[in-house]
């Protein structure tokens, strides 16, 4: 299913459209077209197992046979009678190749989007209306002035896990408040990319508009996909998130013409849920940024944002009575007390391994915020069906004593804090916007307003 997809793991890539017609300027393989071309045909004739052979390790785990069925069957029951291919257009993503495969059904086309790593292994897959993936691509927000803020590339930590970032610095003598821009779940990109949108690039552009510089950098899991994959049983959120954060905060007070005292952090999604623990090991750092983090567990934000896009689609059908019931047996799993580095990952969440939901048990972020006694500013979008103002509210109750603490709900906006009207959609993240301006401002003010 395209929407159990989406949910399970965010992908994310920063993308360069190149049309078909240049492909001899690129580097791309040309038997990248074959194999992902191939790779459909595999679908339309109904050989899932076969179609998997050519996945990376965390795609077989999190895209197993039954789960790449239920995706194309969905898009086939959606779009009519399977018909023909045609490979239309790549894209050159960092170290991504991505092969777009036009499909054609009965009823219209959908564009299959594949996505290579370095070792030609398929590391992604998107299923898009072809319409849609042509006519959306990213743009600056029109609040960002180009001319006010310069980019120079950067590169932090150890091996074998050194990163690659860009860092905003705005024009002038300085020196400048620096925030570090700290990613959600999944293998996410320096821009926190998802479809045409590039969240942490109009954090950016605006705040180096308004006299604020950042530092973004790439995922561990994304920039060493491979590596991170074959340690799959042994990551945790530390591997993940936190001690990358912490190097970040450590790299941005050696920049020439920041304020080595006024480094602050910004975590959104997973990365502000984890803000308190990234607060314990980085304690020099002048103040956080919360954006739609969450404070309830993980495991159950799994259970409700699944529960909430089946509610979109009308009466549950058996088959999503059947995800729904092996999903709360996993998420059992996880609150078992006798969860292990050693329970298998197949009985857990989307397979993610023990290790990781143990480095998460017990977890209340909120609690531990409150012995963190530095300035708070936590944000949230009233249209967030992934992380909601329940979540807001908890924070709210357990920074209850910290008078430095400053929160804002956001009413119309979603969770990369776009505007919007209406109950929101995965699709939704597929049209392109830009962050709310008021969001950038607040955020800008805020920051210039810790002493």
């Amino acid at each position: 299913m395209k929407n159990i997809i989406i949910l399970a793991v965010l992908f994310s890539f920063t993308s360069t459209i190149v049309s078909f017609a240049d492909e001899k300027k690129t580097s791309v393989k040309k038997d990248l077209y074959i194999i992902a071309e191939d790779f459909i045909k595999l679908l339309s004739k109904g050989d899932y197992e076969q179609a998997t052979n050519n996945f990376d390790n965390t795609m077989k785990n999190v895209l197993p046979a039954e789960k790449l069925q239920e995706a194309w069957e969905k898009v086939c029951n959606a779009n009519g009678a399977f018909d023909s291919t045609m490979v239309s257009r790549f894209e050159k993503a960092e170290r991504f190749e991505i092969i777009y495969v036009t499909c054609h059904f009965q009823k219209g086309s959908v564009d299959a989007k594949v996505v290579f790593d370095s070792s030609e292994k398929i590391t992604g897959l998107f299923f898009l209306n072809s319409e849609k993936a042509r006519e959306f691509t990213y743009t600056l927000p029109t609040y960002a002035s180009i001319a006010s803020f310069s980019e120079q590339e950067i590169r932090f930590g150890s091996a074998p896990w050194q990163l690659p970032g860009t860092v905003t610095i705005p024009k002038g003598k300085g020196p400048f408040p620096l925030l570090v821009l700290v990613h959600g779940s999944g293998p996410q990109d320096r821009d926190e990319t998802i479809g045409p949108n590039k969240p942490f690039r109009d954090l950016s552009a605006g705040l180096g508009s308004l006299g604020i510089a950042t530092l973004r950098y790439e995922k561990r899991t994304r920039h060493y996909s491979q590596l991170s994959a074959s340690l799959k049983n042994d990551i945790d959120v530390e591997f993940e998130t936190i001690l990358d954060a912490v190097e970040a905060a450590k790299a941005a007070r050696t920049i020439d013409k920041i304020d080595s005292k006024k480094i602050f952090l910004l975590g959104h999604s997973l990365g502000g849920y984890l803000i308190p623990r990234i607060a314990v090991k980085a304690p020099e750092i002048a103040g956080y940024v919360i954006m739609a983090g969450n404070c309830r567990p993980m495991e159950d934000l799994i259970l409700a944002q699944t529960k909430y896009i089946f509610s979109l689609e009308g009466p549950l059908s058996e088959e999503k009575k059947d995800f729904l019931k092996k999903l709360e047996q996993q998420i059992a799993a996880v609150k078992n007390p006798k969860l292990s580095k050693d329970t298998p990952a197949e009985t857990l969440p989307f397979g993610i391994c023990g290790k990781y939901w143990l480095s998460l048990k017990d977890y209340a972020p909120e609690k531990l915020a409150s012995t963190i006694k530095r300035p708070f500013f936590v944000i949230q979008g009233g249209r967030d069906y992934q992380v909601t103002s329940e979540d807001l509210g908890i924070w709210q109750k357990g920074l209850l004593s910290n008078a430095s603490a400053t929160f804002k709900l956001y009413p119309a906006l979603n969770h990369i804090f776009l505007h919007g009207e209406g109950k929101c959609s995965p699709s939704e993240y597929e049209l392109p916007g830009n962050i709310y301006e008021p969001v950038i401002k607040d955020i800008a003010n805020w920051i210039k307003s810790v002493k």
